[in-house]
């Protein structure tokens, strides 16, 4: 699915969040806080978009995906790239310093074991950032971008996107997603401490941030 919507991937994801995709990026790095001459592993990278901007300052930064498709619609990206399963990653243990993972991990079959990986190949000390859409705070807001979700977002895909019944995956995948308590619940389960979350966008996306011990 996702090698099908490769091509046009990046224009569809800022045309669907208005142009919003970029500061999500932003609010990202910074809640990783990677620091010049670390090294961060971007699980789910798709295009490798986030990837750079992981890699601004003197940080290394790895793309890594399941879909060989989506990395190379990003081969003009500068980064390292590695095709990779979210639960079982090419990495040894305790070789980053951080991983992040962007609207990926409702992708991911097992997220908890995908979690526990994370962990494994993170330095003690080092950080998880979760980027991921969640469910808005207030409460007309949520209704709003329920129908947004189900209604709107399929039409606007059929109009940019090179595949855009992956897009009624999407929405459908967001709308069974756990909320930000639930999710802030499974990261500590899988043996993460320190675990906060950030809502963006009037909670549209959570980041949950988390350390390793």
């Amino acid at each position: 699915m996702f090698d099908g919507v490769a091509k046009r991937y990046d224009l569809t994801n800022t045309v669907l969040s208005a142009g919003l995709d970029a500061s999500w990026r932003r609010a990202t790095r910074e809640a990783l806080g990677a620091r010049p001459g670390q090294t961060v592993l971007d699980v789910a990278a798709g295009t490798a978009v986030s990837t750079v901007e992981l890699a601004a300052g003197g940080v290394t930064a790895i793309a890594c995906d399941f879909s060989q498709g989506m990395l190379g619609a990003g081969a003009s990206r500068t980064v390292p790239k590695i095709a990779g399963d979210a639960m079982a990653l090419p990495l040894a243990d305790e070789s980053v310093d951080g991983v992040v993972i962007s609207f990926g991990l409702r992708n991911v079959a097992d997220p908890d074991a995908a979690l526990r990986e994370f962990r494994r190949v993170t330095r003690p000390g080092g950080t998880l950032v979760i980027c991921e859409f969640s469910s808005p705070t207030w409460t007309p807001f949520r209704t709003l971008y329920t129908e947004y979700l189900m209604k709107a977002l399929p039409r606007i895909a059929r109009a940019v996107s090179s595949n855009p019944d992956a897009y009624v995956y999407l929405a459908e995948s967001i709308r069974a997603w756990p909320d930000q308590p639930a999710l802030a619940a499974r990261v500590q389960q899988a043996g993460w401490g320190e675990v906060a979350w950030q809502n963006l966008t009037g909670g549209i996306v959570a980041l949950h941030r988390a350390r390793k011990a």
